[in-house]
């Protein structure tokens, strides 16, 4: 059974629009996966010195986006000043991500990978965020 699965079937489902929330969530730990994987990849690359920003900022997305999809997959009670505020973070570190991963896109296709999946989690964060008021 997938979360998506537990989420469907919870007692008390969330206000949040599901498909938006799913898409969000699936998102975040897609992020989290590829940010951390692209990092790593970094890290055996000859430029290192080049890339450490990228590295940096590649964790630093890893760590948002799966707290933010930790955060948003617990639909008991929870506070939407908290939801928006984590998922304010998570749409920055990937806005903030994707820019430096693009900047070595030319050389590195793990970061035009990476880059791409930033802005797939930093739109699906906006969107889900254009329901909370």
């Amino acid at each position: 059974m997938t979360f998506q699965e537990i989420i469907k079937l919870h007692p008390q489902p969330t206000s949040l629009d599901r498909d938006l929330l799913l898409r969000c969530i699936g998102q975040c730990i897609d992020c989290a996966a590829s940010c951390t994987s692209c990092a790593d990849a970094d890290l055996a690359e000859n430029d290192v010195p080049e890339l450490v920003r990228c590295i940096r900022l590649c964790l630093d997305c890893a760590d948002v986006c799966d707290a933010a999809g930790r955060v948003l997959i617990r639909q008991t009670a929870p506070d939407l000043r908290v939801l928006r505020t984590t998922i304010e973070a998570c749409v920055a570190a990937c806005r903030v991500s994707g820019d430096e991963c693009e900047r070595h896109a030319s050389h590195h296709e793990h970061c035009r990978l990476c880059g791409e999946v930033c802005r797939r989690c930093e739109q699906a964060c906006d969107d889900l965020l254009g329901t909370i008021s």
